[in-house]
């Protein structure tokens, strides 16, 4: 490096990272970036979000021309899978991506620097070269968003062979005859439906007595459903207490969770998506100063800055959901923070997507929390059965929820099932975003025929007037 001196160092180029780098680039920052990975794009990119909704896309095509052309008039032969080539074209979406950010860089003139970050004071980061040797930067500020990394369990010792994470899921050789989902969250089940489209019998074990959590009660109850409807099969309130790895596959010991028989599952996978923790380790942030809260995240006050002036933290390190979406958003504002501008982030309008399919989406407030925070609130739904362009589709399996505060009418919460919801959703996070109502929402002309049609239905419903139902 000819330069060590910058104005913002960035540790990690993730959806956070990268978005932070270029945007203080934009703002006139002279800014290094430190990844370790020899690409770009972090967790999301290159074994994530990206490679993950490539064999979504991949495997629903694969599922439709198996079953679902002929309702439309379309014969085909026997569908053989290529998986070789499935992968390949995962591996080409990739690889796009990650190029792609790489170019942005090289537009923005942001410093790629090679290796694996230390902070070693404020304003001071030391980098493991991946080339050899080291390498000290200084920076006025630094910025910390290392994303996170994949939970295991020590009851299941992940193995990426026979017992993966979701890393070892998007690239096994072959489809296997059965899989075990622990964890019903949205990573199981994204690609629990990938291989099941493919022909794997898919089982989810969750120690909840529901799937999707953190997601609205009737979504989550209308997934499981349509789920089971495809074959997947559900051991709820259900804890795993051993594993035993064999050259044919693996011999699970499950048992319920609050107490009881153990029972045995002979599967040939076991994918373990229990969730994710904060990447902190390795980073020399306790001898730096910088604490962490009682999860292991970074803290940060309002503006991102931990409690060492000039060091800055956002994304999964960080309190809140752990989405791509949030980092970037948050990336943009604390480059914009660190310029003197006024960034923020509104944590009421980051959505939520499920791509399954169909797809679960969801923005702001559940009924549940609405209830439990007393909120006195009215319900418009509308069903995609009842929508012409669904209908046409042959894709009528959902619904449009949408949660209106009883006094205002404002907007509270939106919750989806359906085709493309995470498409659709993006209107309603925009109506949260400026505070609109339902009201307003209803009083838009949607074009006929679409699927946002439902969208503008479901708010004339908070209302009693749906025309359609």
């Amino acid at each position: 490096m000819s330069d060590t001196q910058f104005d913002l160092i960035v540790i990690g180029a993730g959806p956070g990272g990268y978005v932070c780098a270029i945007r203080a680039a934009q703002l006139g920052m002279k800014v290094a970036c430190v990844e370790k990975r020899e690409t770009l794009g972090g967790t999301c990119l290159n074994v994530g979000c990206i490679p993950s909704k490539a064999l979504l896309q991949a495997s629903e095509k694969y599922e439709e021309a198996s079953h679902g052309l002929a309702a439309f008039g379309v014969k085909v032969g026997k569908v053989e899978l290529d998986l070789k080539a499935m992968m390949a074209h995962k591996d080409k979406t990739v690889k796009s991506n990650t190029d792609g950010i790489a170019y942005l860089f090289k537009k923005n003139k942001v410093e790629w620097v090679k290796g694996a970050a230390k902070v070693t004071g404020a304003g001071k980061v030391s980098v493991a070269l991946n080339a050899g040797g080291t390498q000290d930067i200084t920076a006025k500020n630094i910025v910390i968003a290392t994303g996170s990394d994949v939970v295991s369990l020590p009851s299941l010792p992940i193995d990426e062979k026979r017992i993966v994470s979701s890393t070892g899921a998007i690239a096994l050789t072959e489809v296997p005859k059965s899989m075990v989902l622990v964890g019903g969250g949205v990573i199981g089940l994204e690609m629990g439906s990938v291989w099941q489209r493919l022909g794997a019998k898919v089982t989810v074990v969750e120690f909840l007595d529901r799937i999707m959590p953190g997601m609205d009660g009737e979504v989550s109850k209308q997934m499981q459903r349509i789920l089971q409807k495809q074959g997947m099969a559900f051991e709820l309130s259900t804890k795993v207490t051993g594993a035993k790895v064999t050259a044919k596959g693996v011999t699970l010991t499950v048992e319920p969770a609050a107490g009881g028989d153990a029972k045995t599952i002979e599967t040939d996978i076991v994918l373990v998506a229990v969730g994710r923790r904060p990447y902190t380790d390795a980073l020399g942030l306790k001898d730096a100063g910088v604490a962490l809260d009682d999860k292991g995240r970074v803290a940060i006050d309002g503006h991102f800055q931990t409690n060492v002036p000039g060091i800055y933290a956002i994304g999964d390190v960080v309190v809140g959901p752990m989405l791509a979406h949030k980092a970037e958003d948050e990336g943009m504002a604390v480059a914009e923070i660190i310029a003197g501008q006024h960034g923020h982030v509104n944590y009421d309008a980051i959505p939520s997507v499920v791509y399954t399919w169909p797809e679960c989406a969801s923005v702001g407030k559940t009924e549940e929390q609405l209830k439990g925070e007393n909120v006195a609130y009215k319900v418009g739904k509308f069903p995609f059965t009842a929508n012409a362009r669904a209908r046409a589709q042959n894709n009528t399996d959902g619904f449009v929820k949408i949660l209106a505060d009883a006094t205002t009418d404002r907007v509270l919460g939106v919750h989806m099932v359906g085709p493309a919801v995470g498409e659709l959703i993006g209107e309603l996070t925009l109506a949260i975003e400026f505070g609109g109502s339902a009201e307003d929402i209803a009083r838009t002309c949607h074009a006929h025929p679409t699927l946002t049609e439902a969208v503008r239905e479901a708010a004339l419903a908070v209302d009693g007037r749906p025309i359609h139902i």
